[in-house]
């Protein structure tokens, strides 16, 4: 046994020895743990900084690496029917959302296509005020009557009269289209199956739309222009549409055509009268566009650049196909400020559910969305009668 000589010289007791030993080990294997601790803080924060620098790539990148996710769940759901990316994703994130009655939102892509197609298209939609809601009805007050006011002085104030408010409830009925596609379609990865399903969503919602605010009875649709109680304008109440009579039945006098537009519009308040189109078809347009004044001067004006309308008697005319045709009785033509008459209420969310059973080997897509209609103001539109 080696013998280790104590500071003094002399010889160290083995058990002494043996304690330091073992603290020397001790400390060496301390020092190795603490090294290896450091050494995995170091990688840890290494691997930090790498994501730090991934997530603050450019603006442009970010926001494509985010919207990405969204849009290719949304087109596997359509062409496969795979939803699990649709259901993993969550409306803070602003992406869809698995509604309550089945299907999901639509990807903004097909609804902004959607919203636009309805907004452009010739239909009462375009004159009339929109409001989008999140109820399933939208009540408006509406004020009868004008509100009284006098003149005062320092000492004295007449008592004014208070006008009449009715309340006005408009709910929203489900409009519905079922386009439908091949599963052969959408297996080509070439067919863009998003713009294909908003360009036929579109243009049915457009002409159920179009047909319902002008002829619609309100029952599970909107309620049209056509469908309200009317009157002769003398006699017409707050809750009917005034009209004015051509004179002749079913077609205009033919000795003076153009009296009855000029009665039209002075039935209307002066108040109205400001931003007020007229409303026809194509074949009451035709027979317009053809009559003269006294002076040989045709009383329609064609417009003279692209985007503009065509005037009648210095009015603009929209062509609506769902008006009807000039016949005894007929209302075929209407007039008025159709924002301050025609209120369309809708809802933001625009629905679709794939469904590939019913009409197997095809793929229908049940898309939705909630619309509702109707007068608000009977004294902001007349109606000609061809009478």
């Amino acid at each position: 046994m080696t013998e280790v000589k104590a500071a003094g010289g002399g010889v160290m007791p083995a058990d002494l020895r043996g304690a330091m030993m073992g603290f020397v080990n001790e400390l060496k294997g301390f020092r190795e743990d603490i090294q290896t601790k450091l050494n995995a803080q170091e990688e840890r924060m290494t691997m930090i900084d790498r994501k730090t620098a991934i997530r603050g790539r450019a603006p442009l990148s970010a926001a494509a690496e985010t919207e990405a996710p969204h849009q290719k769940a949304f087109n596997a759901y359509l062409r496969c029917g795979d939803d699990d990316g649709l259901r993993g994703l969550v409306v803070e994130e602003k992406a869809l959302s698995i509604a309550s009655d089945g299907g999901f939102l639509a990807a903004p892509k097909v609804a902004e296509t959607v919203q636009n197609v309805l907004h452009s298209s010739t239909s009462l939609r375009k004159l009339a005020n929109v409001v989008t809601i999140e109820s399933a009805v939208y009540e408006v007050l509406v004020e009868r009557g004008e509100m009284g006011a006098g003149w005062a002085t320092e000492a004295t104030a007449t008592e004014s009269a208070n006008s009449v408010l009715d309340r006005i409830s408009i709910p929203v009925h489900e409009l519905s289209a079922m386009p439908k596609a091949s599963q052969r379609l959408l297996d080509d990865a070439a067919f863009d199956v998003e713009s294909w399903l908003a360009e036929r969503i579109a243009n049915k919602f457009a002409r159920s739309e179009a047909g319902a605010f002008i002829r619609g009875d309100g029952v599970d649709k909107p309620r049209g222009i056509l469908s309200y109680p009317t009157a002769a304008n003398a006699t017409a109440t707050n809750a009917q549409i005034g009209f004015v009579q051509t004179g002749n039945l079913g077609d205009f006098t033919a000795t003076a055509p153009m009296d009855c537009l000029i009665d039209l519009i002075y039935a209307l308040g002066a108040e109205y009268r400001a931003n007020a189109s007229f409303l026809m078809n194509s074949k009451t347009a035709a027979r317009l566009r053809k009559m003269k004044d006294a002076d040989g001067r045709f009383l329609w004006s064609d417009a003279l650049n692209v985007g503009q309308v065509p005037q009648l008697l210095g009015y603009p005319v929209m062509v609506s196909e769902d008006m009807p045709d000039m016949a005894a009785n007929s209302f075929s033509i209407a007039f008025g400020d159709f924002r301050s008459g025609y209120t369309v209420v809708e809802r933001p969310d625009l629905r679709v559910l794939r469904d590939p059973f019913s009409a197997k080997p095809h793929v229908l897509f049940y898309a939705t969305k909630r619309v509702g209609g109707g007068v608000t103001d009977f004294r902001a539109i007349k109606l000609l009668r061809f009478a």
